[in-house]
């Protein structure tokens, strides 16, 4: 039945379906389906059996029904029950049937005490993990910052490459030439091409200076205008570095004032001296940061301030009175009935506070158009047009005022006057006794620190002349900038530092006090590591392109022997030292020009209208730092480019004439040879086409060079070979530098100067500096040949040396041969000797030659004894074993031998000799002689051998020539025949012979 039943609904299902399918219009959206029945069947059981398993127990859903009925939300209730919690509560520990209130209450407190107690163990615990935590923190931050602040201590200025290695760097000895020179990359580094928000502060501060820098000096160059402090402030705040949290004064604000001391975001009475300039700047610094203080309250205050759609000066500080006086009722510009309240009078309140905030106009209208400063208004109005350099009468007036408002007191004895009109009227009349006189009697009349130097510079007078003479005669001296310095110098650094808390306040009040030097030398020995000193450097050059140090030193300022001028190009000579150290010339160049035009006068020393002193001073002072640069590594490609004499450089930047650049480079070169540095010498010689000169200095070194390597030192040799290998460089210059030159230089002016520099003795010179180099060379290849063991050829070589009388086939020179040659030769002579000896002692004589030539060599060496040579070269001469000795070496194994035709004929030759004496003194009348003829005939027998001796070319082997073996077998020969005489003489001294007559003979 009731399968029947489901079957008649399918069919009606079917049916209804059939008539909707033919209503159905066909839509281009939904577009038609066809299924059959059993699709249909198929596609619903799967639906059906789906459904069933995800299908909730009737209960559950029976329950969500009736929670939905009662307006509840069954899923939100599940969720709470998920995190529901049981806990026990106090009744059920302590039922009220089973204690006393007495138990119950004591049992509550202990339990609120220990619970107490835990919480508060757990704030502590929790409290006592987040500071150690935010210690550790800021240790961790403090130990990175230092770390880093290490590693860009060594970057912390921008490098580049200042020498490029791709071109070759130079070999010790050897001079690159001008094609290989070292060349001076304009590229940034490799920091430099980093993101410039991975660079450290310091060096990002910097590198944006240095642009600064590179363009004010790119703009003194050209004559253009150009502000520095506005350029360094608007670099400062490209950085983006935020102010720090708790300090109240900020580089910002400092570079802020600076640019307002100069005058660059205003204008100032022109009338005015520098010093008043300055004043005027600080003060209105003072009223910008009032200005914002007095914005900041009143969008802090919209509703009290009420402002309204009003946008005028005097609007804003009525608005700003309305947040200050809120509590002293209706004021005065807000009174609609003044018969039912009087309101509060607050025209001085306007009146200073647009003071204050710089609305000068406005002031003077307030003073204008109110009953109450009728009779200030004039002295406002004048004190407004002479910028506060008001006429004695004026000042009088305002001073007698004041005295009258101090003597006026109520009936209790209390002040009756205006506190903001008496402040007033002592600034107009600019009396020191009147500023004394009410800083003593209302010491809390100023609640900041800039309230109160506003003050103070708003009554400063810069009195001279008859100014002064008048106002002393009315009985009042006028307040100076010296009094307000001699002020703020009596408490010490720390008291407005708060112990180094906020450090830049004391900076801060030594600028606004136009203390300028002071402020600097403090901000350059800064060291917290923040930047100050790179900041002091370039707020010195603003000061110092401004020229406003001469006046403002300071009160008691003590230089010493240094001005002002010279401690700040001090201080940027030692910032561009800096980049110097990490090579970076380019930048270097930028400060020391800043450094030298400090010293100079500043703006005025770029277009030479200093005085005398300043234009001398800063020539010197570039051209010592320029020579700085040029005896750098790359500092002679930057300077003078890569050919010429800095017409392609930055030279010609600060040296047009060429006959100053000349001079200049000559003197850096003469400054190269005395620190050694000859390479860079030659290099710059060259340049400036002294090729003389420049082969002067290569024969020079050349010497060193050699006597280098006859002393074994390792690098001579390759020395020797770069030097000779410059010097014919420079030769081959040398031949075609004039057409080079006429190519170059087209100006008639330049033309004569190089007709007479490339004259002809400049080429006479030449000539003689190239024959001192081939006799360099000539020697050089002796003593490679007896470095490298060919002693024989070496002696070839030396008996070819045409300028030393030592060939052995020549007859001797004159003397003065050894005197003409040049000071580097002759320096080269005694180690020159010492090889040729060297060499002799290595070579066997064979036909007599050698032997020659050591007799020349000790013939120079005689002729020569008055020179301060070695000993040790007279020593082996002296020793040689192929010459005549004057110190004997008795023994030798391959010199002269004993055994030898010539020694026998030596001792022969004595040995007659002494016979034939002795014979003759026995025959002697006088008894002495006979009686001691054998005595006699030896000494006689020497002294002729002594002389055959000396006389080199006697006897039959002239050759030979005199030695120490030839003077022993002379002895010899003597011995031998004393002791054949002494043993044939009778007891009584007569001969042993029989039969033989005496014959005496007369002597």
């Amino acid at each position: 039945m009731a399968n029947e039943q489901d079957m008649s609904s399918w069919t009606d299902l079917l049916h209804s379906s059939s008539k909707l399918l033919e209503q159905a219009a066909p839509s281009a959206q939904f577009p038609p389906l066809q299924r059959n029945l059993d699709q249909l069947e198929a596609l619903s059981k799967k639906l059906k059996a789906k459904t069933l398993r995800t299908e909730a127990p009737s209960q559950s859903i029976a329950a969500t029904r009736l929670l939905a009925r009662e307006g509840i939300n069954a899923e939100q209730l599940a969720r709470d029950l998920k995190s529901f919690e049981l806990k026990t509560t106090f009744e059920d520990v302590f039922p009220a049937e089973a204690t006393s209130v007495e138990e119950y209450l004591q049992q509550v407190h202990e339990m609120a005490m220990v619970s107490a107690i835990q919480e508060a163990q757990k704030d502590n615990l929790r409290s006592f993990n987040d500071y150690m935590m935010k210690v550790l923190e800021e240790d961790w931050q403090k130990e990175k910052r230092d770390f880093l602040q290490s590693l860009s201590r060594i970057s912390t200025l921008p490098r580049t490459n200042a020498v490029n290695t791709s071109t070759g760097a130079i070999r010790s000895g050897q001079i690159a030439s001008v094609a290989s020179s070292p060349q001076v990359s304009s590229g940034p580094s490799g920091m430099e091409l980093a993101t410039t928000a991975n660079k450290p502060i310091l060096e990002r501060k910097a590198s944006a200076y240095a642009e600064v820098v590179k363009s004010l000096n790119n703009a003194r160059e050209r004559g253009l205008q150009f502000k520095p402090a506005t350029a360094f402030k608007s670099a400062y705040e490209s950085l983006g570095i935020e102010a720090s949290s708790g300090k109240s004064v900020n580089m910002q604000k400092i570079w802020h004032l600076v640019q307002t001391l100069m005058g660059e975001n205003s204008t100032i009475h022109q009338n005015l001296s520098r010093k008043m300039s300055l004043v005027i700047g600080a003060r209105r610094h003072l009223e910008w940061g009032h200005e914002k203080y007095i914005m900041d309250t009143i969008q802090s205050h919209p509703a009290q301030a009420a402002l309204g759609g009003a946008v005028g000066n005097l609007q804003r500080i009525r608005a700003f009175l309305r947040i200050r006086l809120r509590d002293y009722g209706v004021l005065d510009f807000d009174a609609g009935d003044t018969r039912r309240q009087p309101p509060v009078d607050t025209t001085w309140q306007q009146i200073y506070f647009c003071l204050r905030t710089g609305y000068y106009d406005e002031a003077r209208n307030v003073a204008l158009t109110s009953r109450a400063s009728q009779q200030f208004a004039s002295l406002l109005t004048e004190w407004i047009n002479a910028g506060g350099m008001v006429p004695a009468e004026i000042a009088a007036v305002a001073s007698e005022e004041c005295e009258k408002m101090l003597r006026m007191v109520d009936r209790v004895g209390r002040a009756a006057y205006d506190k903001k009109k008496l402040l007033l009227y002592a600034i107009v009349s600019g009396s020191r006794r009147q500023i004394d006189r009410l800083l003593r009697d209302l010491p809390t009349l100023f609640n900041t620190i800039e309230d109160f130097l506003w003050f103070k510079l708003s009554a400063v007078r810069d009195f001279h002349g008859e100014t002064s003479s008048v106002v002393l005669n009315e009985g009042s001296v006028p307040y100076s900038l010296d009094d307000l310095q001699a002020y703020l110098n009596k408490f010490e650094p720390s008291y407005y530092t708060k112990n180094g808390k906020d450090p830049l306040v004391y900076p801060y009040v030594l600028l606004l006090s136009i203390q300028l030097l002071k402020a600097v030398l403090h901000l350059s020995k800064e060291v917290a590591n923040e930047g100050y000193d790179i900041d002091a450097v370039h707020i010195s050059i603003v000061l110092a392109d401004h020229g406003v140090l001469s006046e403002v030193a300071g009160a008691g300022q003590k230089l010493g022997v240094m001005d002002a001028y010279a401690e700040i190009s001090s201080i940027i000579r030692q910032y561009g030292s800096a980049h110097l150290r990490h090579g970076n010339l380019p930048v270097t160049l930028e400060y020391y020009a800043q450094a030298a035009a400090a010293v100079g006068g500043g703006e005025l020393s770029w277009t030479g209208r200093g005085n005398v002193d300043q234009r001398r001073q800063r020539s010197l002072m570039l051209k010592q730092l320029l020579t700085e640069l040029l005896l750098r590594d790359g500092g002679i490609y930057l300077l003078l480019g890569p050919r010429g004499i800095g017409e392609e450089g930055e030279l010609v930047r600060f040296l047009n004439d060429i006959n100053v650049r000349q001079q200049f480079l000559l003197e850096a070169a003469r400054q190269c040879q005395e620190t050694g540095l000859y390479d860079k010498s030659i290099e710059i010689q060259k340049r400036i086409g002294a090729f003389s000169v420049a082969l002067d200095t290569i024969n020079k070194c050349l010497s060193e060079a050699i006597c280098a390597l006859s002393r074994s030192k390792l690098d001579g040799e390759s020395r020797t070979t770069g030097l000779i290998h410059s010097g014919n460089e420079i030769l081959e210059t040398y031949k075609y530098y004039p057409e080079v030159c006429s190519f170059e230089f087209l100006t008639n002016f330049l033309s004569l100067y190089l007709q007479q520099l490339i004259s002809l003795q400049e080429r006479e010179h030449v000539l003689e500096q190239e024959t001192v180099l081939r006799q360099l060379e000539a020697i050089l290849s002796v003593h490679k040949l007896a470095r490298l063991g060919h002693y024989l050829d070496a002696l070839r070589e030396v008996a070819k040396i045409p300028f030393l009388p030592l060939d052995p086939r020549v007859p001797d020179v004159t003397l003065d041969a050894f005197q003409n040659l040049s000071p580097h030769v002759q320096a080269c002579v005694p180690d020159f000797l010492k090889v040729a000896l060297t060499c002799l002692d290595n070579v066997t004589d064979s036909d007599g030659s050698l032997r020659a030539m050591r007799a020349k060599i000790a013939q120079f060496l005689a002729n020569n004894m008055n020179r301060n040579w070695p000993r040790d070269l007279y020593e082996k001469s002296y020793r040689s074993k192929r010459r005549p000795d004057l110190l004997p070496t008795m023994f030798s194994i391959d010199g002269d031998p004993w055994l030898a035709p010539d020694k026998l004929y030596h001792v022969l030759f004595c040995l007659f000799l002494t016979v034939f004496f002795s014979k003759l003194a026995s025959l002697a009348r006088y008894s002495f002689l006979r009686r001691h003829s054998v005595p006699v005939g030896s000494i006689l027998s020497l002294a002729a051998g002594a002389a055959k001796e000396a006389a080199d070319q006697f006897g039959f082997f002239p050759s030979a020539g005199a030695s120490a073996k030839d003077a022993a077998a002379d002895l010899l020969g003597v011995l031998i025949a004393a002791f054949a005489l002494s043993i044939s003489k009778t007891p009584d001294g007569s001969d042993s012979g029989q039969g033989q007559t005496r014959r005496v003979l007369p002597v």
